[in-house]
């Protein structure tokens, strides 16, 4: 008959086996899929080995509270990432196997080094997987307005950094308006990369109105920028249809999408002071091209006044030309009138004289005919009178004797 043992025998004879088998601390490498921290301190974890994106081993981890107390802000400040899950690590680790609960590796440091050469392969693949695509520059290469203006905000509203990115607009000293409209999104943590995207594709809903995309947040731990070298977050801030401008915090290294931003600003403050001096240069811009203007103008109108004044004295000497030759002209011809009148007039005056004296012979000898005729006429008339005076006389007398006869005889 076989031999038989219980079940916690069992896990007992393998306990002791695992002791014997790793009586000493390993060095292990692995990705940390789970990640829990307790009330006490404790941190659980599960790691994982995948190839091919297929898990092809798995195991439960423990940094007990003591020790996790050291090792997480070691690694964080080491690495600049967050001891989250989703990173690969190298760590020391005891096999433990306990007869109630099984398994499980319990982790007394860790090699950041590690952890930072994997980040830097795997920030590297997706700087490399970016150009392959031939996005890299996309956002880059769009045109910037010449007076960005209309500004959508990717932030969290109640971060300093988005509060000082709107005190630097609204108090910028020449008095430029901004239109800004914030899109809130987790700027840190788990769920920043998808709150990200989903407040890029609210803005994209409304690309004809904006001029440009800012992504701010406030000054934290390098830690918290993990979420900035994602490539998902990369490819929609490459191919998005308005330029990107990015002030993250982070004045040390970039991140990915700094990289592919089209314009990357160190802090919101800067962020908002690209925009105003943006705006600027065009208001200077337009302000040279305005003297620039008046200056042409007022050139131009020199120029046309000594034109002018040229042309207004070769008027002046043409108009005294003209007006000389005119009297000139006019003098000759005054000349020649008077002397064609004088002779006119001496003609006429000759003529006059002539009939006058014309008019004097012929009355002088119309009177004298005239003279002639009438004492012609008198003694015509004077003769005719006599004769006829001669004649009643007689006529009279013999009237006279008639009547006296018949008086007589009728007496």
């Amino acid at each position: 008959m076989k031999q038989q043992v219980t079940l916690s025998e069992l896990n007992g004879l393998i306990k002791d086996a695992l002791q014997e088998a790793f009586p000493a601390t390993l060095w292990v490498v692995a990705e940390v899929s789970e990640l829990k921290e307790n009330r006490s301190g404790h941190c659980y974890l599960e790691l994982v080995e995948k190839a091919d994106e297929s898990i092809v081993a798995r195991s439960r981890a423990t940094i007990w509270s003591y020790t996790y107390r050291m090792l997480k802000p070691y690694f964080e400040t080491t690495t600049g990432q967050l001891f989250s899950h989703g990173i690969k690590i190298l760590v020391q680790v005891s096999v433990e196997y306990h007869p109630a609960y099984g398994l499980s590796l319990n982790i007394k440091d860790i090699d950041p080094t590690y952890t930072v050469g994997d980040l830097a392969l795997q920030r590297k693949e997706i700087i490399d997987r970016l150009m392959n695509e031939g996005v890299f520059e996309m956002n880059r290469e769009l045109q910037l307005p010449l007076v960005p203006q209309k500004i959508a905000v990717i932030s969290s509203k109640t971060a300093a950094g988005y509060q000082d990115f709107i005190n630097q607009l609204e108090n910028n000293e020449n008095g430029f308006q901004f239109y800004t409209q914030i899109f809130e999104a987790y700027m840190q943590g788990e769920g920043a990369v998808a709150s990200i995207i989903q407040a890029l594709e609210r803005i994209f809903q409304y690309e004809d109105f904006f001029d440009a995309v800012a992504i701010i947040r406030g000054g934290g731990a390098s830690a918290d920028l993990s979420c900035f070298d994602n490539y998902e977050l990369a490819i929609n801030i490459t191919q998005f249809p308005l330029p990107v401008i990015t002030g993250i915090g982070h004045e040390k290294d970039d991140t990915i999408i700094d990289l592919v931003a089209h314009t990357r600003m160190k802090t919101p403050t800067a962020v908002a002071e690209f925009f105003i001096n943006g705006v600027e240069r065009f208001y200077n811009h337009l302000m040279n091209t305005e003297a620039d203007i008046i200056q042409l103008v007022n050139d131009k109108l020199d120029d046309s006044q000594h034109q002018l004044e040229h042309l207004a004295g070769g008027f002046h000497q043409s108009v005294s030309n003209y007006i000389r030759q005119k009297n000139e002209v006019i003098n000759r011809k005054g000349n020649h009138l008077h002397r064609e009148v004088s002779r006119f007039s001496y003609n006429k005056v000759s003529e006059l004289n002539k009939l006058k004296y014309d008019i004097r012979s012929a009355i002088g000898l119309w009177s004298a005919e005239t003279k002639n005729k009438i004492d012609q006429k008198k003694r015509i008339l004077k003769r005719v009178a006599g004769e006829k005076f001669i004649k009643e006389k007689n006529h009279q007398e013999h009237l006279f004797d008639v009547i006296k006869y018949d008086a007589q005889k009728l007496l």
